[in-house]
């Protein structure tokens, strides 16, 4: 089997923030969720110091503190960049509030990431529970800088969260796309500017938060993988790669893929607020 990667071109902004974080796969005790665990079961988290920037990490600045409302989906490889993207920004200093939809009491609460949800807590990030058409009754008249929907895929579960982040006098809104709103083609992974399907409900909701009062910015990831994931499918290539097995390829094998650490998305997403440069862009 041949394992075949893939650089592809990306705009100055998206390359800015994706300084990529390579973790070492080393040991597989079962196929679950184990891609880049260290011995102690927690993966470690540091912002890095501009000094250190050099040493392959990522610098997460908040010069600016904001007031931060994550929209987080209650499952799916999704859930992983909420946990992820609430962790960066609580230790880079923002007011985070982890929003997931749904009930506490859900047994998907029973599942990582929510079961690593004292990790964030631990950097001061408020977690609450409702569903987007309930943000208002929860929230009050509470104010965010920033909104980030990583939950919905159309204007039904979207609509109310822009709804409320206009009213809340938010100033950005961060939409977590998906690489599914492109149009099929033979060899995917897609780039920025290729084809969408317009009909896609993805891509009526990135339409209609351009003709909002925000500064927005869609992200269009496909397939994830490391620490908090709650699905095993991706984790199954880098199992056989470290037991030097071969991949198994379908087809032709001419298809190519792209898995994402849910840190390095997150970091990325991370880097979008307060930045205008990112206003209006897909990524």
């Amino acid at each position: 089997g041949v394992c075949v990667t893939r650089r592809t071109p990306r705009s100055s902004f998206t390359m800015s923030a994706m300084s990529a974080q390579s973790a070492q796969c080393s040991t597989f005790a079962s196929r679950k969720r184990v891609c880049g665990t260290p011995v102690k079961a927690s993966r470690a988290f540091v912002v890095p110091t501009r000094a250190a920037s050099s040493a392959r990490s990522v610098v997460v600045e908040a010069a600016d503190k904001k007031k931060v409302l994550i929209v987080n989906t209650n499952g799916g490889g999704h859930a992983n960049i909420g946990f992820w993207l609430a962790k960066t920004l609580g230790a880079a200093g923002h007011e985070v509030t982890m929003n997931v939809v749904g009930e506490e009491g859900d047994k998907k609460m029973q599942k990582t990431p929510f079961t690593l949800f004292d990790e964030i807590r631990a950097l001061g990030v408020k977690t609450v529970w409702c569903n987007p058409d309930a943000l208002k009754s929860v929230h009050g008249d509470a104010k965010f800088d920033v909104v980030v929907d990583n939950n919905g895929k159309d204007m039904e579960t979207v609509g109310p969260v822009a709804d409320f982040a206009v009213a809340a006098g938010a100033s950005q809104f961060l939409f977590v796309s998906s690489a599914g709103i492109y149009k099929p083609t033979v060899a995917p992974p897609h780039v920025e500017g290729d084809a969408v399907k317009e009909s896609s409900g993805h891509a009526v909701v990135e339409a209609h938060l351009k003709t909002l009062p925000l500064k927005m910015s869609s992200f269009r990831p496909q397939y994830l993988t490391g620490y908090g994931s709650n699905k095993d499918c991706e984790e199954w290539f880098f199992d056989r790669i470290v037991r030097g097995r071969p991949i198994l390829v379908p087809g032709s094998g001419d298809q190519l893929s792209s898995v994402t650490h849910a840190e390095d998305l997150a970091t990325m997403i991370a880097s979008a607020i307060g930045n205008d440069a990112a206003a209006g862009g897909n990524f």
